[in-house]
């Protein structure tokens, strides 16, 4: 699981844009999830399963303009 988040991190940009698209935007709701299952944090998880829930409503552009801003999406 470590080295999925590895690869997330390390993923270029245009692709972690690409992964915060309406409907795409799981992958960083599963992101989350597994990040927060592979280094023990509980917060992490449950920011997860929200964004699973909410994600496709408004959450995904919260994903675009962070990544845009820090290069990570926020919340994870």
């Amino acid at each position: 699981m470590k080295g999925m988040v590895k690869w997330f991190e390390n993923a270029p940009l245009w692709l972690k844009v690409i992964f915060a698209l309406p409907g795409l935007d799981i992958i960083w709701a599963i992101f989350r999830i597994v990040k927060g299952a592979a280094y023990g944090k509980t917060g992490l998880v449950l920011v997860g399963i929200l964004w699973l829930l909410l994600g496709w409503a408004i959450l995904w552009i919260i994903d675009i303009v962070s990544i845009l801003i820090k290069k990570h999406p926020i919340l994870a």
